[in-house]
């Protein structure tokens, strides 16, 4: 046990856990991380994606305007590393999912030898209160009932700049966002991470979440409210490692 609890403590200090930071954070509202450029995060990678072959655009002759622009002058959506585009994500997403298992099951088994080579009759001297038809009885039942329900409800609207950190050889662009408000003490902090078409952005330099391949976006926060709603470390290694 003392063993069990110092393992706990030493595995509550490590920096991976958060208490450290969050014990530096007490009396005071979370601290907001400065603007830095994406692609120097350790965890950032150049994303590698299948492309046709580059292919020329098409001459035109005798034309004022350029393959793909949508500006009489210049088109002023974003199409080189460095560049920001409009990220609109709306998600307005519902899931009810009911499950009920009922499970009932009862066994009997009876066994004896009543008539074995007549030696039946020798089974009440060493088995007192046995008799040779009955010598095994086992009885069994299982009872299960179980309901389980699901209910997801969930609304995200916002808009953020995302940055341009590549462009792939076929012309699409790899794009990150992030985005963190604090409001009372509450850090909410916004991630967008994907690829998009230059042909997918719209006039105004804006792209909707639906239009964005490998997307991945994340909401999450840190802050009083978030912590009153997650367990305790300490009850989630509980929960982990306890086999009942």
């Amino acid at each position: 046990m003392r063993r069990f609890l110092l393992t706990s403590a030493l595995v509550a200090l490590l920096p991976g856990c958060g208490v450290l930071a969050n014990l530096a954070e007490v009396g005071k509202p979370p601290q907001v991380s400065k603007t830095t450029d994406p692609t120097l995060d350790p965890d950032w990678r150049p994303l590698t994606m299948p492309t046709p072959a580059p292919q020329p655009p098409p001459p035109v002759e005798n034309s004022l305007w350029r393959p793909g622009s949508r500006a009489f002058f210049k088109d002023e959506r974003a199409s080189k590393v460095g560049d920001l585009v409009t990220i609109v994500v709306n998600v307005n997403d519902a899931a009810t999912a009911n499950d009920n298992t009922m499970e009932q099951r009862t066994d009997s088994e009876t066994m004896g030898v009543p008539g074995f080579f007549g030696l039946g009759a020798l089974v009440p001297s060493f088995l007192k209160g046995s008799t040779a038809s009955n010598l095994v009885n086992i009885n069994s039942g299982t009872n299960l009932f179980t309901i389980g329900q699901i209910q997801r409800n969930e609304t995200v609207t916002v808009r953020l700049g995302a940055v341009v950190t590549q462009v792939l050889p076929n012309g699409n662009l790899v794009v990150e966002a992030r985005q963190e408000m604090l409001v009372n003490a509450e850090l909410r902090q916004v991630k967008v991470t994907g690829v998009i078409r230059p042909e997918d952005i719209a006039s105004d330099n804006t792209v909707p979440h639906d239009r964005i391949a490998e997307a991945r976006i994340t909401y999450a926060g840190r802050g009083q409210l978030t912590e009153v709603n997650e367990p305790r470390w300490g009850q989630q290694m509980l929960d982990v490692m306890l086999p009942f």
